[in-house]
């Protein structure tokens, strides 16, 4: 299995005036999607039909998030004969609004995902729409299918070459494959996370091709085949206009804290890191609040540190399990550099590092994943690798992002 670092997603060219005056784009690991979402098509059941159906379509398959995979690096898919015994030859049969009417709380549906289109490759079209469709499918074995998981899973694990490999933390994948990655195992994650209704605890199901999920009126489970289905009890996500529930997607703040002269930079651990690793310090957005207060709310509660002035640099999607972290750079107050760890007990240690101690930290990291053990008797900084964007926010300060014009 590769063990390489991964690159980063690469951008088209861009001169626009925008990139002349503030820099260009950041692209994070786990962003840069080679695919259209054409997210308008997800309830157009004949589209969803005709790409399910394609030869050109790919499939990529998670067992418990752990993807399908080549090696390390590189995913691998399969064709829709070898999802059928699971999913059906016909998922997306009969319109969204016939499904929900034939909705049984007793049988377990797979979880099916649309990605999206290739459009580099164009051997589907659907109206004016081409390229080559990606599915993502949950093959966990649970509930009514279990069986048929299985079977499914045991007969992909047949194929020479290929492996589900572990999806804890996945940085390894090539940046393309981990952005399609990154879609597939959040989405699937908020489906699985939400089997039950928030308004009345009856069972949901999952609609627009795994984007959204809706508590149906009616049930058939128990009911004889062709009998009238089971009407339910009433739900307040029925009534109005929040009656479907989306997925979850939660803001972090995540920053690089400069000394107000420029020359250092704020790192912190917590207990979970492993001797000799630091980072920038982060902290979940709370409603009500710019992401500018939550900067400043966030470094003081856990350091101590006064920030005063903050730009926003650039964001990268986590899929551990649904975050969004918005990167930042802070600089600290000339009176507020003191490090206090006595309000919030999330860090173990926080020190301010020189731009050198950060540069030479940058220059000679190797680690694959954040907390990969220090080599024997090293006791040099260790950073997050760049796939992190810690490392990138680290980065932008000590080549200089302080001497642009800010990117807000």
């Amino acid at each position: 299995m590769s063990t390489a670092i991964p690159g980063l997603p690469i951008l088209a060219a861009d001169d626009s005036m925008l990139s002349r005056k503030f820099g260009r784009e950041v692209a994070n690991y786990f962003s840069g999607s080679p695919l259209n979402r054409v997210s308008f098509l997800r309830g157009d059941h004949g589209f969803l039909n005709a790409a399910f159906a394609h030869p050109a379509t790919s499939f990529l398959l998670l067992d418990n998030y752990s993807p399908l995979a080549k090696n390390a690096a590189q995913l691998a898919y399969v064709g829709k004969e070898d999802i059928v015994p699971l999913t059906g030859p016909d998922p997306f049969k009969g319109t969204e609004e016939e499904q929900i009417k034939s909705f049984s709380s007793a049988v377990t549906q797979p979880t099916i995902l649309f990605l999206g289109l290739d459009e580099k490759k164009t051997d589907f079209q659907y109206r004016e729409y081409k390229g080559n469709p990606y599915f993502a499918v949950d093959v966990t074995p649970k509930g009514s299918i279990e069986e048929k998981a299985k079977s499914v899973i045991e007969a992909v694990k047949a194929k020479e070459g290929v492996s589900f490999i572990p999806g804890g933390r996945l940085l390894t994948l090539n940046a393309p494959e981990a952005a399609i990655y990154a879609q597939a195992r959040a989405l699937l994650d908020w489906n699985a996370r939400n089997p039950f209704c928030g308004g009345c605890g009856e069972r949901t199901m999952s609609i627009h091709a795994g984007t959204k999920r809706v508590c149906p009126p009616t049930d058939l489970a128990g009911v004889p085949e062709g009998g009238e289905p089971t009407k339910r009890a009433g739900c307040p996500t029925r009534r109005g206009i929040s009656n479907l529930c989306f997925p979850r997607t939660d803001p972090t703040v995540i920053m690089a804290i400069v000394s107000s002269d420029g020359t250092k930079i704020l790192l912190g651990r917590n207990h979970r890191y492993p001797p000799g690793w630091y980072s920038t310090l982060a902290g979940f957005l709370e409603p009500g609040e710019s992401i500018e207060e939550a900067v400043r709310r966030e470094t003081w509660e856990e350091s101590g540190v006064h920030v005063g002035r903050v730009v926003i640099h650039s964001s990268q999607p986590w899929p551990y399990p649904a975050n969004l972290m918005i990167g930042a750079i802070g600089q600290a107050t000339p009176d507020g550099e003191t490090i206090n760890l006595g309000n919030d007990p999330e860090l173990d240690d926080a020190k301010w590092y020189t731009f050198e101690e950060v540069k030479e930290a940058l220059e000679s990291n190797t680690a694959l994943a954040f907390g990969d053990p220090l080599p024997e008797g090293e006791r040099k900084l260790r950073i997050p690798p760049q796939t992190a964007i810690a490392n990138r926010l680290m980065a932008a300060v000590v080549e200089g992002y302080l001497g642009v014009s800010p990117k807000i």
